[in-house]
């Protein structure tokens, strides 16, 4: 299986790179993470120079580098705050019902001011991590992690007790 993360943002700080290399680098090749960084939209430093119809055009950019990354095959999963709470045995089933049906994965991650419409409305499935405004560069150390964890369950590995 092999699961994809398309997330807004480059040049994070070297930690979330380290952490996030650091749960992959568990997983085994049969059941791959690879992060796909989307160059992010410029955006002015001066708040008041930032309009709704301003974020909806920066989010429909984002929007439109994120979709051409996606590949048609995988089953689309978008993270959002309004998509369903899963928990980690609920990640791990549906990770094991699509590996059974041997379905690929990407998981879409808009910028600072989430995902266009055109991303949420191709999603198969919407997630929510939490009801929490998670800071970007954590969310992708959390999904790692996350991944690598529901990958415990399924192997009856120790890391989830």
């Amino acid at each position: 299986m092999k699961i994809r993360l398309l997330a807004v943002g480059t040049k994070l700080p070297n930690w979330v790179t380290e952490g996030f290399n650091e749960y992959i680098k568990r997983l085994p090749q049969s059941f791959s993470l690879e992060l796909c960084e989307i160059p992010a939209e410029k955006r002015p430093t001066n708040p008041s120079k930032i309009s709704d119809a301003l974020i909806k055009q920066i989010k429909e950019k984002e929007g439109f580098r994120i979709l051409s990354k996606v590949n048609a095959n995988h089953k689309l999963i978008a993270l959002d705050v309004l998509g369903k709470p899963w928990s980690t045995e609920t990640l791990s089933k549906n990770l094991n019902e699509f590996k059974q049906e041997g379905q690929n994965i990407d998981l879409i991650v808009g910028g600072p001011d989430g995902l266009s419409m055109e991303c949420l409305n191709k999603a198969n499935l919407k997630w929510s991590l939490s009801p929490l405004t998670l800071p970007h560069p954590l969310v992708r150390i959390v999904i790692a992690e996350q991944i690598y964890r529901a990958h415990s369950i399924l192997t009856n590995h120790p890391y989830h007790r």
